[in-house]
């Protein structure tokens, strides 16, 4: 009786979590998110390092060229390109489940990673107007991570091993100005990369 008792409160949650938890992501996105971070950290780090100019050195004395648009350009091709990955591959989850992909819950996430993502952006903006572009890296890393803290409410609990993860990381590239790229390619891209390997291996998908 007892166990039988157990079984039926296991389900109950079980039925709970689904309906106040966006479960359709993909372990996919992650590893491809990864992927798309560590090919843009590797042509930005071209643009950087092997360019006739210093284009740090530019953006710190607000010099705005070329190379320094194509940095701005690249960042956010990578976050177009995970953004759409996401949608497409949460979505072909939801569709195999017989889910619908736009639930309260997947709502409430997008509203609570929203906010840091938002603030973090408008910080970046004006550290780089401001040419403190070594604390660029850091401060994406830290939002990013405070955005999946808070995402870890409306989705799978381990999001939020990842976001403190990307915090850490964050607050040591803080420390160690002028390697940002390095930190940023690690956090963004390898971080990601395993962590997708492990939730696909976790859940399948």
């Amino acid at each position: 009786m007892d166990t039988k008792i157990q079984e039926e409160l296991k389900h109950i949650r079980s039925m709970m979590e689904k309906s106040t938890r966006f479960l359709s992501l993909s372990g996919w996105a992650g590893i491809m998110a990864g992927v798309y971070a560590l090919t843009g950290a590797y042509f930005a780090y071209k643009i950087i390092y092997k360019s006739p100019t210093v284009i740090y050195y530019d953006i710190v004395d607000r010099n705005f060229s070329t190379g320094a648009f194509i940095l701005l350009g690249i960042a956010l091709a990578v976050f177009i390109l995970t953004l759409a990955t996401a949608l497409y591959t949460s979505s072909k989850t939801a569709k195999k489940a017989n889910k619908k992909l736009w639930t309260p819950a997947a709502i409430k996430l997008i509203y609570n990673m929203a906010i840091p993502l938002v603030v973090g952006g408008i910080l970046s903006i004006i550290l780089i107007l401001k040419g403190s572009i070594g604390l660029v890296a850091p401060v994406t890393l830290i939002f990013y991570g405070l955005s999946l803290i808070l995402a870890a409410n409306y989705t799978y609990s381990n999001v939020k091993i990842l976001g403190i993860f990307e915090v850490i990381i964050g607050l040591i590239a803080s420390y160690y100005q002028g390697y940002g790229l390095y930190f940023w390619a690690l956090g963004f891209g390898i971080f990601h990369i395993i962590y997708g390997i492990f939730m696909y291996l976790k859940y399948k998908k």
